[in-house]
């Protein structure tokens, strides 16, 4: 039996498969409460984790992807290490990008995405999603069978990215193919990662921003290429570059997973698939109902910057919060009979998937649509989706596999079976 008093989190893979029973055993002791490793305060309560995604002032989101790891490259000192954070902000991890940025530099740099995800550009975007959806699906419907990670989540997630930010078409299987989510058997996945990818977009996107300076275009890059901050200064190429990578990474993986734990619920519950198949108009709540209860992230850390004290607890300066969404969604206090899914859950976009405050994710509404769209397309063109027994064996005997981080929660793949509808 797992002693969760003395459990490393970050480590044991006990609770990698099903995180609940050990969150549920946390938020019974305190909604916020002191782990025995990495000077770690873990945060199970909705309410509490409201306070902390709401206060930036005393949160700071320098630690924001990686958590306590690695250690803090400073000894903090005293009850207030705003300077300290500062002085060695260069030092941690992704401090180059917008998840790790404190205000003012989070709302300046912010500002930035609202030039690009407008109102306009999201709705020609949505038009583009029908049609990149079936052409996805086009790949696999006839074989009645696909693993839906790698031939639809992946691609799919990718390449809606690269329309919004205006990649031309002509490029979009390159991107596939150096970001690993190229047709099957197109190429190996060893050949397709050949490339790092993050130098694959640096260098894409600076080659694209700098053309657009030099020559603008009626597209979207040339937008991009032109935003300038709210004081009306021009920001670098690279400030750019930067915005373009960070949606890449942040909107890719996790709506992929989003997506994967959206059709896995329907494939194992056919009484659903049914309601969904003849009420297209509950699909939105169950998209969020999914977000819910398979959010796919699953820490979201900050950095105590003043000392305080949070649901009685206190927390020194220096301390690392962990926001645990996953348990945030399921608190008995906020959602009724927590564990069960439903439909029509009255309050279930209460979630924080999408985190809260200046950081929630400016993807949210994206991640949404592309989730919505998808199941749409998934019950329009079969008549039954199925669980593969081949690869996860037959009902009530499932084998399935998760992401062994504790940053993300999701599948390493998912084998479904269809009837193609006629």
């Amino acid at each position: 039996m797992t002693d969760f008093d003395t459990l490393d989190y970050f480590t044991d893979p006990a609770v990698v498969d099903d995180p609940h029973v050990y969150f549920d055993h946390l938020r019974q002791q305190c909604p916020v409460k002191h782990l025995p490793v990495y000077n770690v305060v873990a945060v199970t309560g909705y309410d509490e984790a409201v306070e902390v995604l709401r206060d930036a002032d005393t949160f700071s989101n320098i630690i924001a992807p990686i958590g306590p790891f690695p250690p803090l490259p400073f000894q903090p000192e005293g009850d207030d290490i705003s300077a300290q954070i500062e002085e060695f902000r260069d030092q941690f991890p992704l401090a180059e990008h917008l998840v790790t940025f404190d205000p003012p530099m989070h709302q300046r740099t912010r500002s930035l995405l609202g030039k690009l995800l407008t109102p306009r550009r999201i709705k020609e975007n949505e038009e583009f999603l029908w049609g990149l959806a079936d052409r996805q699906i086009d790949e696999f419907l006839d074989a009645g069978k696909c693993e839906l990670m790698r031939e639809y989540g992946q691609p799919f997630a990718l390449l809606t990215i690269a329309d919004l930010l205006g990649v031309p078409a002509e490029d979009h299987e390159m991107f596939r193919v150096h970001l690993g989510a190229q047709k099957p058997g197109a190429m190996s996945e060893a050949d397709a990662m050949v490339a790092n990818p993050l130098e694959f977009l640096d260098a894409k996107f600076t080659a694209y921003l700098e053309d657009r300076r030099a020559e603008p275009r009626s597209d979207v890059l040339t937008s991009l290429a032109e935003a300038t901050y709210p004081d009306g200064t021009t920001p670098e190429i690279i400030e750019l570059v930067r915005l373009a990578t960070f949606l890449f990474g942040a909107g890719q993986d996790t709506t992929a997973r989003l997506i994967t734990a959206a059709l896995q619920r329907i494939a194992e519950d056919a009484e659903l698939q049914k309601q969904l198949r003849e009420d297209r108009s509950l699909i939105p709540n169950f998209v969020e109902e999914m977000l819910r209860m398979e959010g796919p992230v699953k820490s979201d850390f900050r950095l105590t910057r003043t000392s305080t004290t949070l649901a009685g607890v206190e927390i020194p300066a220096g301390t690392t919060v962990m926001v645990n969404p996953g348990a945030v969604n399921r608190d008995p206090r906020r959602f009724e009979d927590p564990h069960e899914f439903d439909v029509d859950r009255h309050n279930a976009r209460e979630h924080l998937a999408f985190g809260k405050g200046i950081h929630s994710c400016p993807g949210g509404p994206l991640s949404r649509t592309e989730a919505r769209i998808t199941i749409e397309r998934f019950l329009d063109r079969t008549t039954d989706i199925t669980i593969s027994e081949e690869h996860h064996g037959p009902v009530g005997e499932r084998r399935y596999s998760y992401e062994p981080t504790y940053i993300l929660r999701g599948l390493t793949a998912l084998h479904l079976e269809f009837v193609p509808a006629p």
